[in-house]
């Protein structure tokens, strides 16, 4: 039976019989926190301690009498045979180095804290951040080349995000592992705290419950809080899939899908734009994926917001003066850029009206700059990286054009609102580059050897006779071979995946996955051993560094080498969110 006290530890040490380390403090070493955020604070032990013999502190005093609440503590935490102690939403007023010693018999624990302040006065108004999931260097080469062409060695013409101002590189690491997913990763550009693996705006605990860990707040609660203005999101994937759900979610598991959506109408963001309506139905609606009767869209209809399932619905929400915009135009994940404007194929037979990225982002802008205090809109592309799984890198690249175009209306908007910073990044990269190109025209036994490398591989021949940006065909004579250097065993074809999404492994009989043995007859398809284990059946993210560019207020502050969680602060400075506010 879990024994709850709530006390005072301010006990001097008592040695017990057995030595116990105080394995973890939450927050973790080296945290950064905004002076004055809510964030909860928790020590687990290695084993069951007693009460009387612990005792924590904060730069040398007690620790309640620094955070100025009493601790809780836990005999033994559910399903964990050890103790706890824990303290939720405390908060430090003060800028400064804070070094905790958290102590248990023999054994103590200490970490440190840096509680930063910001400026007095923000240096910009609103701010744009732009993620394309999983955008890795090869996916902007690409989309340069197959957007703007290359001649004698000079690409004939810029992406947008080639001309924002300032860059660094983003090390991507979660505090469990080198790799790390969509999850952990946007949440250290939202909060300013690295994660684990799955986790969305808390620290990852031991207990099984994924609604308990230790809570940070997010960029959107710290505006809520200090601010009048206006949040929006826009993503291609549902809004509660990880990367959306770091903007507002409290989780260890993002697969709890359902109750991020609650977290979402908790917040309210006046724009979101995406997938993902299964979690706003009730259970008895046909296509549903929550447990419950809670009728989400009927509850956002009741908070004022204008709904928009189509193209059409969104054009014309735009015009409304509601300033709250709630679109939900696919049950699950949108199509791709591809699939959705010229294949389509994909699920746009049964949603033949998604609006892009780019119509997205535009309404977004437009809603959101009617608030007179300013705005944070966080778009993403969400099929680079769902796309590039699969090794499907022709839909992940046009996805990469599109999410170009949608770093263009952010520049179109900061130029007439020079207050505006934008900074666009991606979560995590993929293990993809140009090898060179595939030459149909060239005469050989096998598509392997059409591949050209060095001096052979010449330039790509796509075209953009219509002038919108995009390839007027991905399947040309000469193409850009992309190829994984992480994945599962497949069958490499040395084509566009033009009949529909690649599917490069399926689980046999022993559990595994193997090759798709339908692209095993394709001509010239060339079997590829994969190098990941056979529990897996896509390519997997890479380790590597992202890059992140940045134009605006406070983006010279991007530079060199920085961890994902120094994003959040960088962003923080500029709107001057550890300074008091008036709303």
């Amino acid at each position: 039976m879990r024994k709850l006290l709530a006390t005072l530890i301010t006990s001097t040490v008592l040695f017990s019989p057995v030595a116990v380390s105080a394995a973890t403090v939450f927050p973790l070493d080296r945290a950064t926190i905004l002076v004055s955020s809510p964030f909860d604070v928790k020590v687990e032990f290695d084993g069951v301690v007693a009460e009387g013999d612990v005792s924590v502190t904060v730069n040398g005093q007690p620790a309640a009498e620094v955070l100025g609440k009493s601790f809780t503590f836990i005999e033994k935490e559910d399903g964990v045979d050890a103790s706890a102690v824990r303290i939720n939403e405390v908060t430090l007023p003060s800028p400064g180095t804070y070094t905790v010693v958290a102590k248990a018999g023999s054994e103590e624990k200490t970490v440190t804290w840096e509680v930063y302040g910001t400026p007095e006065a923000p240096v910009a108004k609103n701010v744009i951040f732009l993620v394309a999931d999983g955008l890795s260097v090869a996916h902007r080469t690409a989309a340069r080349i197959m957007s703007k062409g290359m001649s004698e060695g000079k690409a004939n013409g810029r992406l947008n995000m080639d001309d924002l101002d300032y860059a660094a590189f983003i090390g991507t690491s979660s505090t469990e592992s080198v790799a790390t997913d969509s999850a952990n990763t946007m949440s250290a550009y939202m909060t300013g705290h690295k994660t684990a693996v799955n986790a969305l705006g808390v620290y990852a605990d031991r207990t099984a419950d994924p609604m308990d860990d230790p809570k940070v707040e997010t960029l959107a609660e710290a505006l809520r809080r200090q601010t009048g203005k206006s949040v929006g999101v826009v993503t291609t994937s549902e809004l509660q899939d990880a990367t959306p759900a770091a903007v507002f979610a409290h989780t260890r598991r993002r697969a709890e899908k359902a109750e991020i959506n609650n977290h979402i109408f908790d917040l309210k963001p006046e724009v979101m734009l995406g997938g993902g309506s299964a979690y706003f139905l009730p259970q008895s609606q046909p296509g549903s994926k929550r447990k419950d009767d809670v009728d989400h869209i009927t509850l956002y209809k009741e908070a004022g917001y204008t709904l928009a399932t189509s193209k059409s619905e969104l054009e014309t929400a735009a015009g409304t003066n509601t300033g709250k915009l709630l679109g939900l135009f696919h049950t699950g994940n949108m199509d791709t850029t591809l699939d959705r404007e010229f294949l389509k194929k994909g699920t746009v037979d049964k949603f033949p009206e998604q609006p892009g990225l780019v119509q997205m982002t535009q309404t977004a802008l437009d809603v959101l700059s009617r608030n007179d205090d300013g705005f944070v809109l966080i778009v993403e592309a969400a099929n680079v990286d769902k796309m590039s799984h699969p090794l499907d890198w022709d839909r992940a690249v046009v996805d990469t054009i599109e999410f170009d175009k949608a770093i263009g209306l952010a520049r179109e908007f900061a130029a007439k609102n020079p207050d505006t910073l934008i900074v666009a990044t991606g979560d995590h990269t993929h293990g993809v580059s140009i090898v060179g190109t595939v030459n149909d025209e060239k005469d050989a036994d096998s598509m392997r050897e059409k591949v050209g490398t060095y001096a052979e591989a010449g330039f790509p021949n796509y075209e953009d006779k219509n002038g919108d940006g995009y390839p007027d065909r991905i399947d040309v004579s000469r193409r850009l071979f992309l190829a994984a250097n992480n994945g599962p065993d497949h069958y490499e074809t040395f084509r566009p995946k033009l009949d529909g999404p690649f599917v490069p492994a399926i689980r046999n009989e022993d559990g595994k996955y193997v090759a798709n043995e339908a692209y095993k007859d394709v001509p010239g398809a060339v079997f590829v051993q994969g190098n990941i284990p056979t529990s897996g059946d896509t390519g997997v993210h890479a380790v590597d560094d992202v890059v992140l560019q940045a134009s605006g207020p406070g983006a010279e502050k991007f530079k060199g080498y920085m961890e994902q969680s120094d994003v959040y602060r960088v962003i923080a400075e500029a709107l001057a969110l550890g300074a008091k506010q008036t709303q």
